[in-house]
């Protein structure tokens, strides 16, 4: 991203733009290698660490035609192939090249509704720029086409607009389908069985919409704006919700089935039960999960110390635990609500850490500090049980675990203090163990994920599940393709029901 002045940029765009406009439609692969890649225009990282304003600001439109004029149009689109809901990249990227912005947002539509938020957190350098034929010509990732930020420019502008499309619905077949849970999974299911004329009723056990979306994800990365500007959408399709209900205890799972006539059912509830190191000094005053911490900010605002009663534990030195993306957001977080010092502490390498690239360097230019090779052996606390350190060990990297990421070994005797009265732990995170708990016939594995076959489906007639409740912790695009994998063996199954019956009748 660059610090540059926005106005700069877009200058900068333009010139481009004219100098290329004029021979798109004969311009060679070469000529397109040729094009720059352009930089998104982002806050400023000493002003930004101060407000929960978004940090990306976008593309400007003569930006994204540029960087959509770089794509080679590849007859093997491996681009879609590695898209976890098969968007049709080259189709909305021409279609960006050629100024024809709302023909780019319907071809999104057709396999996605959520485009503003994909296009915001997926990690595309991992699924569909990771085989850009331009970025592996200049061997860099990041040099490739920049899929995401396309994605998220066509959203913004069809909202922009106030014009956002809403998806065609057929008639009404009758059929009735429960959707538990409204993170990536849940919202795409509902949308993709609501398209086929199927009555759709979300139940969601928060006050709010959104599942990991809004209780996981900053408003400094995803503003809640967006997320509800998303499922407003569904509204309009006739999507019902239900809010404050929580399947398992309002409502057993199987008696959505069996008492309220729901022709099927599909099961998202996330994996949102955090791990714990299980080291002394855990019960402290001052540790939290990153869970916890991120959804009193976030989903009950707790940074709007005007205007929310939300408590939060106001800290001077935070050490977070972990190196993923819920990691750096905790981090972030922290730092925008008054921490003077943060630091991660992982206990591998830079190299090994699963957040993306863009999030380290985010924080690192935000001044959050990094402690790499490093965990706690112990958390220190005050005589009335608050924490007031950290015993850190120091590591080395030895032989590859299953992972295939080299296993930290600790040093012994390398034992040092670091003096901090917050730590925020982000480990990963269990799966929602309520649905098992409450429907002991459903099938689970040993972590309490729910086991369902190549279609989505449970062990439990008519009952699906997908995402993090099945995949462990995952990222929203994955969580997103089980949806679309749930919703066409949910649509497959009724329509053969509707045949039979017409058959019968």
């Amino acid at each position: 991203m660059s610090h540059e002045n926005p106005e700069v940029i877009a200058e900068k765009a333009r010139e481009w733009l004219a100098e290329y406009i004029v021979k798109k439609d004969e311009l060679k692969p070469k000529d397109r290698m040729k094009i720059p890649s352009q930089e998104m225009p982002a806050q400023d990282p000493i002003e930004r660490g101060k407000n929960l304003d978004e940090v990306a600001l976008g593309f400007t439109m003569e930006q994204a035609r540029l960087e959509a004029m770089r794509c080679l149009q590849c007859k093997k689109s491996t681009c879609v192939d590695d898209c976890p809901v098969a968007i049709d990249v080259p189709g909305f990227v021409k279609h960006i090249a050629d100024g024809e912005f709302q023909a780019a947002a319907d071809v999104i539509k057709q396999t996605s509704l959520l485009p503003s938020i994909c296009g915001r957190v997926c990690p595309q350098e991992t699924q569909c720029q990771e085989h850009c034929k331009v970025g592996l010509a200049m061997k860099d990732v990041d040099k490739g086409v920049a899929i995401g930020r396309l994605e998220r420019f066509v959203a913004d502008w069809e909202r922009a607009t106030g014009n956002i499309k809403v998806p065609p619905v057929k008639p009404e077949t009758g059929k009735k389908v429960a959707v538990v849970g409204s993170g990536p999974a849940g919202l795409v299911v509902a949308a993709d069985v609501r398209r086929e004329g199927h009555t759709v009723t979300v139940f969601e056990a928060f006050h709010k919409l959104g599942g990991v979306m809004r209780y996981g994800i900053p408003e400094f990365r995803l503003p809640n704006e967006i997320i509800d500007q998303e499922i407003d959408t569904l509204n309009k399709m006739g999507v019902e919700i239900k809010t404050n209900f929580v399947v398992g205890r309002t409502r057993k799972l199987t008696d959505l089935i069996n008492k309220d006539g729901f022709d099927a059912v599909f099961v998202g509830t996330g994996a949102g039960l955090p791990y714990f190191m299980g080291i002394e000094g855990e019960n402290l005053v001052g540790v939290f999960s990153a869970n916890e911490y991120l959804t009193r900010a976030n989903l009950m605002k707790a940074y709007d110390k005007k205007e929310s009663n939300t408590p939060i534990f106001e800290s001077k030195n935070v050490a977070v635990l972990g190196g993923g993306n819920v990691a750096m957001d905790a981090a972030r977080m922290a730092l925008r609500l008054g921490a003077e010092n943060v630091y991660v502490v992982y206990r591998r390498t830079e190299k090994e850490m699963p957040a993306r690239n863009e999030e380290i360097e985010h924080a690192k230019e935000e001044g959050i500090q990094f402690h790499f090779l490093r965990n706690p052996k112990r958390i220190l606390g005050t005589e009335d049980g608050r924490v007031r350190g950290m015993e850190v060990l120091k590591y080395e990297l030895g032989e590859p675990d299953s992972s295939g990421r080299r296993r930290p070994v600790a040093i012994e005797g390398s034992e040092f203090e670091m003096e901090v009265d917050t730590v925020l732990v982000s480990i990963g995170n269990g799966s929602n163990p309520l649905i098992s708990q409450t429907t002991p016939e459903m099938e689970v594995n040993k972590w309490g994920n729910i086991v369902v076959d190549d279609t989505q489906k449970s062990n439990i007639d008519k009952i699906y599940a997908g995402g993090d409740i099945v995949l462990g912790a995952a990222t929203v695009i994955l969580a997103m393709g089980e949806g679309r994998r749930a919703a066409a063996a949910i649509n497959k199954q009724l329509a053969d029901e509707l045949a039979e019956e017409a058959k019968s009748n």
